[in-house]
């Protein structure tokens, strides 16, 4: 029996730490954001006032994710900068397929003890993707539980809210067959797929392209597509839209489109690029496993009228992103076909 006062820091949870990662983090906080923010950093909720005269009559769209077991990678090779990336852009992706304009972001980050240092490289990636995609980061939670997690793991979690008028709600209900599907280029498997990837990183555990080992490679995060698509939207009529991520273009893109229709795609018109071909080749993954599990090379979709196609590539391309033809819709009974 202890004959000494217990203090919260004796089992395993340091207050100071906390307070002193919430202030290294407000400069970071900070720089996303909106005018809309009515609080800083530290009250109970977040608090973001919509003006009444932005959107006519609007639906608020939210959006919920994590980044999977990328997060063993990021934690094995110590490289916490950019993972907070793929935390934002797997829910702001998710949020901007409806047409919604992401407006703010919580974060969830969880750990057995708390190491200030990396939970301020985390939520620098966090705040780097807030950026990306205009959204303010609002607030979130440090969450440390000794005993729940192995010494330097942690856990993270993100939350996203949009927002969009009624009139321009993106539900795929006008795609029609001959209609034209738009593909974006992906930066890699962005944050899916990775228990898979860590396998095959077992089997080959000092593979690379070009002199750069794979895992740094494979850490690449998550391509944003907010600010691009948005973009598009205000020039171009878009039907529909998939954020192609667990599942792959297979999984993803009928979710988009009524199910007596097919997504017909052509497998000559993209190159899945050297990290999809090296992860098919070391792990001898079939095509069909691989088109459902990782995204190839597509990070985004877009169906848009035929007439509309030329142009909707220029303006993505005029942004930065890859953009081409991919296929088309046919009818059907909602599969995508490979041809």
């Amino acid at each position: 029996m202890t004959t000494n006062p217990l203090t919260y820091k004796d089992a395993g949870v340091d207050i100071d730490a906390g307070n002193s990662l919430v202030e290294r983090i407000k400069p970071l906080i900070a720089m996303t954001r909106r005018k809309e923010v009515l609080a800083g950093l530290g009250g109970f909720g977040g608090l973001f006032a919509i003006p009444p005269d932005r959107f006519q009559e609007l639906v608020l769209v939210s959006g919920t994710d994590g980044v999977g077991t990328k997060l063993k990678l990021a934690q094995q090779l110590q490289r916490h900068d950019t993972i907070g990336i793929d935390l934002v852009a797997m829910c702001v992706n998710d949020v901007l397929v409806q047409g919604a304009e992401p407006l703010f972001f919580l974060d969830y980050f969880a750990c057995g003890r708390l190491d200030v240092d990396i939970a301020a490289d985390v939520v620098t990636g966090i705040a780097a993707g807030c950026a990306q995609a205009g959204a303010a980061l609002i607030g979130g939670e440090t969450a440390e539980m000794p005993d729940m997690y192995a010494e330097g793991e942690y856990d993270l979690a993100g939350f996203c809210v949009g927002g969009v008028d009624r009139k321009d709600l993106i539900d795929g209900s006008t795609i029609k067959p001959g209609d034209t599907i738009i593909g974006i280029a992906s930066s890699g498997p962005h944050s899916n797929g990775y228990s898979l990837i860590r396998r095959v990183l077992e089997i080959d555990k000092h593979g690379d392209i070009d002199g750069v080992p794979m895992a740094e490679l494979l850490l690449e995060p998550t391509r944003i597509y907010v600010r691009p698509v948005l973009a598009l939207l205000d020039e171009v009529p878009v039907k529909g839209i998939a954020h192609i991520t667990g599942g792959g273009i297979t999984g993803n893109l009928p979710r988009a489109f009524a199910n007596d229709m097919h997504a017909r795609i052509d497998i000559n018109s993209w190159q899945q690029g050297p990290v999809f071909d090296w992860l098919a080749h070391r792990g001898r993954i079939a095509t069909d496993e691989m088109r459902r599990t990782f995204n190839c090379g597509v990070g985004m979709t877009l169906v848009v009228a035929r007439t509309d196609a030329a142009d909707a590539v220029k303006i993505l391309e005029a942004s930065g992103e890859t953009a081409w033809q991919l296929g088309e819709i046919v009818n059907g009974a909602g599969e995508v076909q490979y041809r």
